[in-house]
Parts: C-alpha cells; sequence; structure tokens
C-alpha cells in the first residue's frame, strides 16, 4: 500500500512539474515574437525615412528629362501684368485697304507662266506671272509704226513752220502738218503709256525688240495669299489672279458696346490674345473711333494699332482684348499653371534649392490664393518669403499633380 502511494505522488509531483514547464516555454518564444515584431516596425521606418530621403521634402515632385518631355512641360517665369477693372472687348484682325491687293491684268491673255505659290513673300515690283496674247504683239508693232511716223511728220511740221515763218508756204498747209504732228504725239504717248502699264520698254519696242509676253507684277510688298489662275488659262481684262497681303501692318477692329463707349479714347492702351497663342498678352492702341453704330450688335468699331513685328499675326484672327480704365498690376500665371484641391489653389515651380540630379527634374509645389481672373490669366498672391525670380510651371502641372499623388500612395503602402 505504502508503495502505491509513493508511485502515486511521484507521478503528480511530474505532471506538475511538466504543466509549468509548458507555458514557460510558450511564453519564451511569445516573448521571442514580441520582440521581432517589435523591432520589424523599426526597421520599416527606418526603410520609409530612406525612403523620403530619397524622394526630397514635401511637396517636391521629381520626373525624369524625357518625362517632362513627352508631357509637354513648359515653364515660364513670374510675370507681373495689368488686371481688371477694364473694358472688354471682342473683335477680328484685319488690313487697311492699301496693305493688300487683288491683282488683275489689264490686257487680256493666257497664262504662260506663273512664278509664286500661295505663302510666299513677294516685293514690290516682283513679277508673278506672264500673259501672252497676239493683241499684245500687235500694240507694240503699232506703237513702232506710229513712232516711225512721228520722226516724219515732226520734220515735216518744222520745215513747213519755217516756211510760214518766211512766208513762202501758205496757213493751210502749216496748219495740217501740225494737226497731224500733234494728233500722232498724242497716239504714240498714248501707246507708250499702255506699254508701260502692261510692264514693257517702250524705248526698246521703239529700236524694234517685240515682247511675246508681258509680266504681271505686284504693286505691294506682302504675302501671296491666293493664285486664282492655272497654266494656259485665258485672263480677261480686271479678272482677279492673285490677292497679296502685307501681313506687317495689320490692325485690330474691335466691337465696342453703347454702354462702354464714353469710356473709350484715342491713345488708350488694348491688351489682347488670339486664339493661337492664348498664353500671350499682345499690346495695341486705339487709332480711331467710329462714328456710326452697327444694329447687330449694337457695337461701334474701334481701331486700334498693333505691333506685328513677327508677323505671325493673320487677318480674320478673332480676339479677346480690353481696354485699359486703371492700371492695377499683380503677379499671374495662366490658368492651365493652377492646381485646384478642394478650397485651396497651387502651382509648381522649379525646385533650385537642391542640388540637381542627373537626368531628374525637380518641381515644388506651393499653395496660392488667387484674385482676378481675366484674358486667361489668373492673378495669385504668394506666400511670404517667396522669391520673384522663380520659373512657374505653365504647362503640365496637372500632371505633376498626379505623379505626386502617385508617389504618395506607394510611399503609404
Amino acid at each position: 500500500m505504502k508503495n502505491i502511494l509513493l508511485v502515486s505522488t511521484v507521478l503528480l509531483t511530474l505532471m506538475f512539474l511538466s504543466c509549468n514547464d509548458a507555458p514557460k516555454s510558450e511564453l519564451g518564444h511569445n516573448e521571442t515574437e514580441g520582440v521581432s515584431k517589435t523591432e520589424a516596425p523599426g526597421e520599416d521606418a527606418h526603410g520609409e525615412e530612406g525612403h523620403e530621403g530619397e524622394e526630397g521634402e514635401e511637396g517636391v515632385v521629381a520626373i525624369s528629362k524625357q518625362q517632362a518631355e513627352t508631357i509637354g512641360l513648359e515653364t515660364k517665369p513670374l510675370e507681373e501684368r495689368n488686371l481688371g477693372n477694364n473694358i472688354k472687348v471682342t473683335g477680328t484682325l484685319e488690313l487697311f485697304p492699301q496693305d493688300r491687293a487683288n491683282i488683275s491684268p489689264f490686257i487680256g491673255g493666257n497664262v504662260s507662266s506663273i512664278k509664286v505659290v500661295p505663302g510666299n513673300i513677294v516685293r514690290k515690283g516682283q513679277v508673278l506671272a506672264y500673259i501672252e496674247h497676239p493683241d499684245i504683239i500687235a500694240m507694240q508693232q503699232e506703237y513702232q509704226e506710229k513712232n516711225d511716223e512721228l520722226v516724219f511728220l515732226k520734220q515735216d511740221f518744222e520745215r513747213k513752220k519755217t516756211l510760214y515763218d518766211k512766208g513762202v508756204s501758205s496757213g493751210k498747209e502749216f496748219q495740217m502738218a501740225q494737226s497731224k504732228f500733234r494728233s500722232t504725239t498724242s497716239s504714240v504717248n498714248g501707246l507708250k503709256s499702255k506699254l508701260r502699264l502692261l510692264g514693257l520698254d517702250p524705248s526698246k519696242v521703239a529700236e524694234g525688240e517685240i515682247y511675246s509676253a508681258i509680266p504681271i507684277i505686284t504693286p505691294i510688298s506682302g504675302y501671296v495669299g491666293e493664285v486664282m489662275v492655272s497654266l494656259g488659262d485665258y485672263v480677261a481684262p480686271q479678272s482677279k489672279m492673285f490677292s497679296i497681303s502685307d501681313n506687317s501692318k495689320i490692325y485690330v477692329n474691335f466691337k465696342v458696346y453703347e454702354k462702354d463707349i464714353k469710356q473709350v479714347k484715342e491713345g488708350q492702351q488694348i491688351y489682347f490674345s488670339t486664339a493661337s497663342k492664348p498664353n500671350e498678352l499682345l499690346k495695341a492702341t486705339v487709332r480711331s473711333i467710329g462714328q456710326t453704330f452697327e444694329s447687330d450688335p449694337k457695337a461701334i468699331e474701334v481701331l486700334a494699332d498693333i505691333e506685328n513685328k513677327d508677323k505671325d499675326l493673320l487677318p480674320g484672327m478673332y480676339v479677346e482684348g480690353r481696354i485699359v480704365q486703371g492700371e492695377k498690376s499683380g503677379f499671374a500665371v495662366p490658368e492651365e499653371a493652377i492646381v485646384q484641391e478642394g478650397e485651396q489653389s497651387y502651382i509648381f515651380i522649379v525646385d533650385e534649392d537642391e542640388e540637381p540630379v542627373e537626368n531628374k527634374m525637380k518641381y515644388k509645389r506651393i499653395p496660392v490664393s488667387t484674385g482676378v481672373n481675366d484674358l486667361g490669366f489668373v492673378e495669385v498672391n504668394l506666400p511670404a518669403g517667396t522669391p520673384e525670380n522663380i520659373k512657374i510651371v505653365t504647362n503640365g502641372a496637372y500632371t505633376l499633380s498626379s505623379e505626386m499623388v502617385k508617389g504618395e500612395l506607394e510611399h503609404g503602402h
């Protein structure tokens, strides 16, 4: 019996010890896992901090030069402009009558040669084409005959005048010789003028030279607008063959409504933009103000002179402008440069604070408050301490914003 009790006591003791050892083992294991889990976040945090260092400070996005070219990213220095508080007007670019020419022949003929195509630059007096016709040859022959006859009639008139003065010849003979001489002189002068209008040299024709074709010459310098003939076409007198325009003297024809016309005066400045260059503000000066209203719409024409040194403004272009009433200047950027996130507006600028990285471009996003919106430009107020010589992103700002959001999502993940 004692042996049984001893064995039972030993077994219970071993079981108790076994139960105490198992929790210790599991606890030790869990503590090990706890340490590893505690250390792992430390390692992740360290890794994240390293990633942030590579990307740069918050609000900065870096892209390659190739990416910038792909998205058509453009930058421009921050500019101060005149904005708001002005009369908004619309109009078209036009040419004064003396700066455009529709060229027609003085005599009918067939086109034998064409020397220009639309878009060519031509100078005053340049040959555009040649036309030929038998009537052109006949006119030269008539001039030669009349001119030769005039030489004889002049000698006969001078001889009979001398005889008449001496009382040898009758007055009738003298008067007949005088009449024929004057009549032929008039015919010769008329034919000479016609030959000059046709672009021919009367002195060479008088010497016996006959031209089979006459040149069509431009009376002004400019660009060839239209060519309305082909080789072999018969062109009647006064038929339009070419149009030439001198775009360097282009002006703006604005429409000003009745309620605003009293505020417009000669010499006022007008700022305007075209559809081809919406981000470029051009300048004009009021030249003259019309004195009659158009019925539809009820407006007066206001003509303004502009500078067109590059000659890239073309007649017929539609423009939007404003007549300056009071100078209000401020920093302004194109509408495309503004990125809106909720109620906050941002612009991107070239980040020149950090050291440049090879083949990398860095741009910083800065918050701005906006003001007047005028002719595609928005007035902006920059944060305190922002230098004025910054370069802003004028095209591609929303793409940069998307890249920044994408980078933040990857960083958070």
